[in-house]
């Protein structure tokens, strides 16, 4: 091959790496859409208000050992403020004032301490073989 030609061929071949490249780019482009589409389809709108009691979920929660058991979700604590790109005011137990992303957050509902029904209790036979 001659060096005008081995010239030609390779911008050829260069040319035909761009074609390449606009194609994996456009490719990621319209998969990152319809990923963003189908994650927010699937998010839930949460609304809170100030003076609401919300759990906070605590990403940080290691999941093995002895810590298995533990509860992911951290609180009470009061709602203060809420803003319009989600992001919600609290204050805990101490008075400690702090912003979170109010998807982290699950409304808290009190125990019921009084029991309105009667409750009978059952005696269990101890079983002996």
């Amino acid at each position: 091959m001659d060096f005008e030609g081995a010239g030609e061929w390779r911008k050829m071949k260069i040319a035909e790496l761009e074609e390449w490249k606009e194609k994996a780019y456009h490719n990621a482009k319209i998969y990152k859409e319809r990923m963003k589409r189908w994650h927010d389809k699937r998010i839930k709108i949460k609304k809170f208000k100030p003076g609401d009691k919300v759990l906070m979920f605590n990403s940080r929660v290691k999941l093995f050992g002895h810590e298995k058991l533990r509860s992911k979700w951290e609180g009470p604590f009061d709602v203060i403020d809420t803003f319009s790109h989600g992001a919600i005011t609290l204050r805990d137990n101490s008075g400690n004032i702090f912003k979170v992303n109010g998807q982290r957050l699950k409304i808290f509902l009190e125990p019921n301490e009084t029991l309105d029904e009667e409750v009978d209790f059952i005696e269990l036979i101890d079983y002996e073989p």
